[in-house]
């Protein structure tokens, strides 16, 4: 690869903003500079980053990318090019397919269709059952981010909130456990109350009602129960409540942390208010829920106890979500808006860009073990990106990459607007369009256990 000197960038990283200067030479950044200076290579490419920041590239740790098995509404190969657009660099996705990824053969297979069609970096969790202990215990932890368990919100035997099962994964698994944390019994109890009331007919304001704060509370303070007990490796996915921020630490740093928690872009933006105009758009299982619970879990971002923002980007067709509320599924597509969605609320005044890349690329580095990735730093990949965070534009079907060919964010304008992506030192992405590299730039992560 030839050497790339950026030059006049504001950089962010470590809780710092300064304008300075990167090399990158065969896919690491070779060095940082502050302030200008000369540099002499006549084969390098230059880039003047004048008026632009430079930002380690999103790590998302929740995605739904669909394949194998529901190709339909998205794959790897689409879903990672629009991450990429929106300055993810690296991603970890979810075992919901079809197959589910609960044998190693279907673990294999996922690596193998991300090496050929991702854009981005990649790993995949492991899901767990009912049924597959021994295939749990047996994932390298090297290479596989975590295990996925689905406390509620799932179908057959990937539905795991039998407390003596969960004991036996907590109690014997040594790698990190990924949770979806909604009492099942709870929201089945909810929703047979208001079905009964009002049929098929089911307003969408209901969906935080019946997927209620104590719903979530409930399993996810059961979780945390059994990790303190057993000593097991927790992370809480996309917390959504007031109440379950009050489950988590901020007093000590986050390479000591064994629980932690991810907020998602969806439960900071939205609100129970947003159902009357985005209708089941904005149908996520947790729900979004109040503008106090949504306060609360940016509070909780901003005081550390919840660790990392992520997205859930997960798609589904726009005539699947069109349907009345029993009928819609939940979730949506998020990862080419996430970044800028987090850069607005930067502007707004709400979260400094430090703090904003520390939660989007620091932490899930940090939290994940992965290695030379994340930070702006001597030796570490070159996956960055370069943002102008004052170019406005409007979030329209004509420039959504997902395969859905919708967002939930139609109709915003962000200030803030992705400029380039750089996947290990290759540009991927640029004002507006994917760049195809004549070899696949990314790789699978690696984690230090």
């Amino acid at each position: 690869m030839s050497t790339l000197f950026i030059k006049n960038a504001t950089i962010v990283n470590e809780g710092k903003e300064f304008v300075g200067s990167l090399v990158v030479k065969n896919g690491k950044i070779e060095d940082v500079f502050k302030g200008d200076i000369s540099f002499s290579d006549e084969n390098a490419a230059v880039i003047d980053a004048t008026g632009l920041h430079l930002l380690p590239g999103m790590i998302d740790d929740q995605v739904h990318f669909r394949e194998p098995g529901l190709t339909h509404k998205a794959n790897i190969r689409t879903e990672s090019r629009a991450a990429v657009a929106g300055g993810i660099t690296s991603f970890m996705e979810m075992p919901n397919t079809n197959p589910q990824t609960t044998t190693h053969a279907e673990l294999e297979n996922k690596f193998n269709i991300a090496a050929k069609d991702a854009l981005a970096n990649h790993s995949f969790f492991f899901g767990a059952t009912n049924e597959n202990l021994d295939e749990v215990l047996a994932v390298d932890g090297k290479n596989v981010c975590g295990i996925k368990i689905f406390m509620g919100s799932s179908t057959g035997n990937m539905l795991v909130d039998n407390r003596e099962t969960l004991r036996n994964i907590f109690g014997k698994c040594d790698l990190l456990i990924a949770t979806h944390c909604e009492d099942e019994a709870t929201v089945r109890g909810n929703e047979a109350k208001y079905k009964a009331q009002f049929g098929e007919d089911l307003p969408i304001k209901y969906h935080p009602i019946i997927r209620d704060a104590d719903a979530c509370y409930k399993s996810s303070s059961m979780a945390v129960e059994l990790a303190k007990e057993l000593d097991a490796r927790l992370h809480i996915l996309h917390i959504s409540t007031a109440k379950e921020t009050e489950l988590f630490r901020n007093d000590i740093p986050i390479s000591e942390k064994r629980i932690t928690a991810e907020a998602c872009i969806h439960h900071l933006w939205f609100t129970d208010e947003d159902y009357d105009s985005k209708g089941t758009h904005i149908k996520w299982n947790p729900a979004v829920k109040s503008r106090v619970d949504r306060d609360a879990v940016l509070q909780a971002v901003l005081d550390d106890r919840i660790d990392i923002i992520a997205t859930d980007h997960a798609p589904h067709t726009l005539e699947e979500k069109s349907n009345k509320y029993f009928s819609a599924p939940s979730g949506g597509p998020l990862v080419q808006h996430a970044m800028v969605g987090v850069l607005e609320l930067v502007r707004q005044g709400k979260i400094s860009i430090t703090k904003a890349v520390e939660k989007m690329s620091h932490s899930p580095s940090v939290l994940f073990e992965i290695p030379n990735r994340g930070f702006i730093k001597k030796g570490f990949q070159a996956d960055f990106v370069l943002v102008n965070l004052n170019n406005p534009w409007t979030v329209t079907k004509s420039n959504i990459l997902y395969k859905c060919g919708w967002s939930p964010f139609e109709g915003q304008e962000f200030a803030a607007q992705i400029k380039s992506t750089f996947v290990n030192g290759v540009k991927v992405y640029e004002d507006g369009q994917i760049i195809e590299p004549s070899s696949n730039p990314s790789q699978a992560l690696i984690f230090a256990r």
